[in-house]
């Protein structure tokens, strides 16, 4: 057993589909297939059971995989103890993080860290989904809901703000929206119901019933276009809203929501130094950033 083989075996195992294995690894799916195959003939055991839907881990697999997970870990480890200069971090750290998080409260956190370590890479991957750590999609995740489970560490960022915003001219014509069958009345910016990956990003039936949005996209940047466009009415965190002289909060504090950021990492990553430094840098920078938009 070489451990060229075993990492192979981590990507099928975690994926579950050659298919994806593949395009990860840079490795056509016939060869995978025949080193996999190889593997479990030197093994004499069967680690996969293959069906229509994919490679799923069989006992054997699932035995296998925690020690493959040791070994990978180990050899990161001394990587990292070995080849790195003295208190500066190398390698690549992938964060999956929500739009807004990444282009408001991540991006000059990222340079920050990329400047005082040049050996350090950065890769953000922002979309609005779930990311699985145990298939090792990114080594941190940002989310605004706790994992319900799952071989992870989940860290409380803080909590943030959001209120209903407009631009100063749109208050204005409709005198600060007070009367409430005006509120209703008014086209409102949200999300795309059926495609909200997390149910606590549906804000508009917490603020105002029987509304439906006119304007809605799964992407934040498109919807605060079009808010900044005064096309509508916008819930919106307050570290955005911030950065627009132009929005203002309709009736002010009176429509607010409070959500959380959480940090989620794999628990076996809490060993590798470059990992626990830039999650350690990313609590505490995005919470400076969020708490100051008050």
């Amino acid at each position: 057993m070489n451990w060229d083989d075993l990492k192979l075996f981590l990507a099928i195992g975690r994926l579950g589909k050659l298919t994806a294995a593949s395009r990860r690894l840079g490795l056509d799916v016939a060869t995978l297939s025949r080193r996999m195959t190889s593997l479990e003939h030197s093994l004499e055991t069967k680690l996969f059971e293959r069906s229509p839907k994919g490679y799923a881990l069989s006992e054997a697999g699932h035995a296998l995989m925690q020690h493959a997970e040791a070994m990978e870990l180990a050899a990161e480890a001394a990587r990292e103890q070995v080849g790195q200069a003295a208190g500066a971090l190398s390698g690549a750290v992938r964060i999956g993080v929500p739009e807004g998080v990444a282009n408001f409260l991540l991006s000059d956190l990222c340079i920050e860290l990329c400047n005082s370590n040049p050996e350090l890479d950065m890769e953000v991957v922002a979309l609005p989904r779930v990311f699985s750590l145990s298939q090792r999609e990114a080594d941190l995740a940002i989310a605004v809901s706790p994992p319900p489970s799952g071989r992870l560490t989940v860290q409380k960022i803080t909590d943030y703000r959001l209120r209903l915003y407009a631009t100063d001219a749109l208050i204005a014509r409709h005198d600060g929206f007070e009367r409430d069958w005006e509120l209703r009345q008014a086209r409102w910016i949200g999300y795309i119901s059926d495609l909200v990956f997390d149910p606590s990003l549906d804000y508009i039936p917490h603020v105002v019933s029987d509304v439906r949005p006119a304007l809605t996209s799964t992407s934040l940047l498109i919807q605060l276009r079009w808010l900044l466009a005064g096309a509508g009415v916008c819930i919106l965190p307050d570290f955005i809203a911030r950065a627009y002289p132009a929005l203002k909060p309709v009736r002010g504090d009176a429509i607010a929501l409070k959500r959380s950021f959480y940090l989620i990492r794999h628990e076996t990553d809490v060993r590798l130094k470059r990992v626990s430094a830039v999650a350690d840098r990313i609590v505490s920078g995005v919470r400076e950033r969020v708490q100051s938009a008050g």
